[in-house]
């Protein structure tokens, strides 16, 4: 009961802060009662209770902060607004699965990092895990500092990332100091951790307030920029209603009053339109209405001697896409921008999923192709200036990278374009958006024009801040100056989305440290040897000690994991556009493989011991912790026929119940004979044919020791390097003319960023081939097994061999007849 007050009490903070206004303050607290949730669990080393507390919290925070758009996607797939929530809810941790990463990473930590570096390492997980997981809509805890005018200054610096991950420490620092042991000892510790967690919101003021006190740097002539809010929405339901003709003429009807509007009466040197204000294509048209559409567009451009940048489709030989098409004044159509960022099963279907009976459940989603990134096109205005700007179209805007681009490439105003009346009804929803688009502005100092269909359209200077704006749910215009202007580049815009690499280099760093730690502990004796037990050498063996909750856990990721292996073959054998792509290749490995695999290893890294026999007993030792177990208690001890999470024992005691916990180790038999030589008999086969070929079975399998070099560092990092090499060589030769050639013409980054590319294609290649040649060794032993017991080792020592041979061997030489032999 006392985690689910706390979870709801972070949930009801949650629902305050992200309604925004005054609820910003809530942000430094809203999480506190869930950590010290956290910390109580800890304290019971309980990881199902880690688990528990991070979904609970994910989905209680999707709950409070997201139940809007939910609603919005049930009303938008006609299942109902209910049903929205309900679905929302269920994938809550996929969703939102830093608070997984968070609870599990803190959990293991305390074992492995200790004291000092636990919270460190969580507040990296949750970071890192936002910045690898593609995220819908590009959330984060720092959107929430919006309505704080100084503390959401420090974007510039770190980006919301850098903002969430203060948030999350002056969190961890307001639970630290309401912790029940703390305020134990005293109002004078509790005080010193209050004011340690106080001085983030004070560090982000004062940061904040010495960056509006500097002002903004002088620019030239402003630019007086007519932005049109029609406020039509429902498009389809309107085509349906009208026709597709009177429908676009009601558009374009509208969208011409209101910019002559702005543009004869109010003055405006440019205008804006909404995405997909033009809802069909522009420069292509697919009937002859649509070229008398495009030819009025252009006329009207001519007519009121300004630029028109509007939403509208662009279509060629690849495919379609949302687009901002560019029109000027006696020269017309001077190009597009291709929205890079669609939004996933609405706007498109991934390569890997788009197959017919995916498109027969989702009817509603499209095909359109993405764009390829930041461009940067003139705005040509009748005084002869000509602006370098940048257009971002609707979820472009959640993205810092193709904001951070555009700088870099030269930009000086941001043009953001965006339909969001899908979910403009629900506050929270447009809210989020506008701030999302902000704080491109803050991380580039670049000022910017945003419109949308419906609302929020707004003018945002450098500093977030909104100059002029509409309400949502009606037509509007907005006329507003902003300073034209090259600032200096940010720390944004020189380092990039900077944050989260960084802590996902610090998670490999204290990663790469527990390793060293766990194999230091694996070299050094154990406190009790094992003398007399030549099944094991002296400084005993490396176990994990797990209860069956553990092993359920640890066990499903990495069956997942496996499956997940098999299933990207299968994927591969039928998509064709898959092998040719290599970054959605790598994102299926990373979530079909990586993260189950990762999830299930650090659970058995939580429960890693050091295993002997000596004076009858058998000695687990973890660190300063020690458990014995009389082996006169022990009747027998049997090997798990499943191998999950790893190979392992479980010992039947004297009683003829279990040990509460089961012994997951690479090379069980060695530890098996030591007991047996100790005195513990192992278990008698059972009867039955079936029985007897699954015990053949596991002794065969676990009867085989690893090969020497069959290390994992070996087989999927040296071997996918040693075959990169040459591939990456020949593709610099014929692709730029050089082994540098890729250097000379882009640099170091374009270069070292294309090699880590064929690495990592490799090592996903090395990956699926060791998956299948396991595939096919377990099924040829579990066979033997069934026909010739007495055969199975022998049978399944010679698949191992030819398995690394195939490995090893087969694809250096599968290369080199690719290179040489055409």
């Amino acid at each position: 009961m006392k985690l689910i007050a706390c979870i709801a009490a972070s949930a009801a903070m949650t629902a305050l802060y992200a309604r925004g206004g005054a609820g910003w303050m809530l942000g430094f607290v809203f999480l506190a009662p869930w950590m010290l949730a956290l910390e109580a669990v800890q304290a019971r080393r309980s990881l199902a209770g880690a688990l528990l507390c991070g979904w609970g919290m994910s989905v209680a925070f999707t709950a409070a902060a997201f139940g809007w758009f939910g609603a919005a996607l049930g009303r938008y797939t006609q299942i109902g607004e209910a049903a929205g929530v309900a679905l929302l809810l269920l994938f809550a941790p996929l969703f939102q699965p830093q608070f997984l990463a968070y609870a599990l990473v803190r959990h293991a930590g305390a074992r492995w990092l200790g004291a000092g570096l636990r919270v460190p390492a969580a507040v990296a997980a949750w970071v890192a895990v936002e910045w690898l997981v593609p995220r819908m809509l590009g959330d984060t805890l720092g959107y929430g500092l919006y309505p704080s005018r100084w503390s959401r200054q420090a974007a510039d610096l770190f980006g919301t990332a850098g903002l969430t991950l203060l948030l999350l420490l002056a969190n961890e620092g307001m639970a630290a100091a309401l912790a029940p042991e703390r305020r134990a000892m005293g109002w004078r510790s509790v005080a010193r951790r209050l004011a340690l967690a106080g001085l983030v919101p004070l560090g982000l003021a004062a940061y904040g307030a010495l960056t509006l006190a500097g002002g903004e740097a002088a620019g030239g002539k402003p630019l007086r920029m007519g932005l049109v809010q029609a406020n039509m929405v429902d498009y389809e339901g309107q085509r349906q209603q009208k026709g597709a003709y009177a429908f676009v003429r009601e558009v374009l009807d509208r969208h011409f009053a209101m910019s002559h509007d702005a543009r004869m009466r109010q003055g405006a040197e440019a205008l804006l339109w909404s995405e997909t204000a033009y809802p069909t294509t522009f420069g292509n048209p697919k009937s002859e209405a649509g070229a008398e559409f495009d030819a009025e567009i252009r006329a009207f451009v001519e007519a009121a001697g300004v630029p028109l940048v509007f939403g509208t489709y662009e279509r060629d030989g690849a495919g379609e896409y949302n687009a901002a098409a560019f029109l000027q004044p006696g020269t017309g159509l001077t190009g597009f921008y291709r929205k890079t960022r669609l939004f996933p099963f609405t706007e498109y279907v991934p390569a890997w999923l788009d197959v017919l009976w995916v498109r027969s459940a989702l009817p509603w989603s499209g095909s359109w192709t993405a764009g390829n990134g930041a461009r940067v096109r003139p705005l040509r205005l009748r005084d002869g200036r000509e602006i370098p700007v940048l257009p971002l179209i609707c979820r472009d805007d959640v993205d810092p990278g193709l904001a951070i681009a555009g700088a870099r490439l030269g930009a000086q105003i941001i043009l953001t374009m965006s339909n969001d009346s899908w979910f403009s009804g629900d506050g929270p929803g447009a809210y989020l958006h506008q701030a999302a688009a902000a704080f491109r502005s803050i991380e580039t100092r670049l000022p910017q024009f945003r419109v949308t269909s419906n609302g929020y359209s707004a003018a945002i200077d450098a500093n977030g801040e909104v100059l002029a704006g509409t309400p949502a749910g009606a037509p509007a215009l907005v006329i507003a100056d902003l300073p034209v202007q090259q600032p200096a580049p940010t720390l944004m815009v020189l380092w990039g989305d900077w944050v989260g690499a960084a802590a996902s280099v610090f998670l490999l760093l204290l990663a790469a440290r527990a390793g060293i730690a766990a194999w230091r502990l694996r070299r050094e004796p154990a406190s009790a040897p094992a003398a007399g037990a030549p099944g094991i050498a002296a400084g005993g063996v490396r176990v994990y000690v797990l209860q069956p909750r553990a092993r359920l856990a640890a066990g499903v990721a990495r069956a997942l994991a496996r499956a997940g292996l098999l299933g990207i073959c299968i994927a591969l054998l039928l998509d064709e556009g898959l092998r040719s792509n290599t970054l959605a290749l790598l994102r299926l490995f990373a979530g079909a493989f990586l993260v189950p695999e990762v999830v299930g290893w650090c659970v058995l890294l939580a429960f890693t011991a050091r295993a002997t026999v000596a004076g009858g007993k058998l000695v687990l030792v973890h660190g300063a912790q020690r458990m014995e177990l009389g082996l006169g208690d022990v009747a027998a001890v049997e090997v798990w026929r499943l191998p999950l999470p790893a190979p392992g024992l479980q010992l039947r005691m004297a009683s003829g119940a279990y040990w509460r916990y089961g012994l997951a180790v690479a090379e069980p038999m060695r530890l098996a004979q030591a007991l047996e030589l100790a005195g513990v008999p192992r278990a008698a086969r059972g009867a039955g044919a079936l029985r007897a070929a699954l015990e053949a079975y596991t002794m065969a399998r676990n009867a085989i020791g690893r090969w020497r070099f069959d290390h994992p560092l070996v087989r999927f990092g040296l071997l996918p390097l040693l075959l990169a090499l040459p591939a990456f060589h020949l593709h610099q030769h014929i692709a730029y003319g050089s082994a540098l050639g890729e250097y000379y013409s882009f640099g170091w980054k374009a270069y070292v960023s294309a090699f880590a590319l064929w690495w990592a294609a490799w090592t996903v290649g090395v990956a699926l081939g060791a998956a299948v040649l396991r595939t096919l060794i377990e099924a040829c032993t579990l066979l033997a097994a069934a026909l010739r017991p007495e055969a199975a080792g022998r049978v399944r020592g010679g698949m191992e061999s030819a398995g690394q041979i195939a490995l090893y061997l087969g694809l250096p030489a599968w290369l080199l007849l690719r290179i040489f032999g055409g």
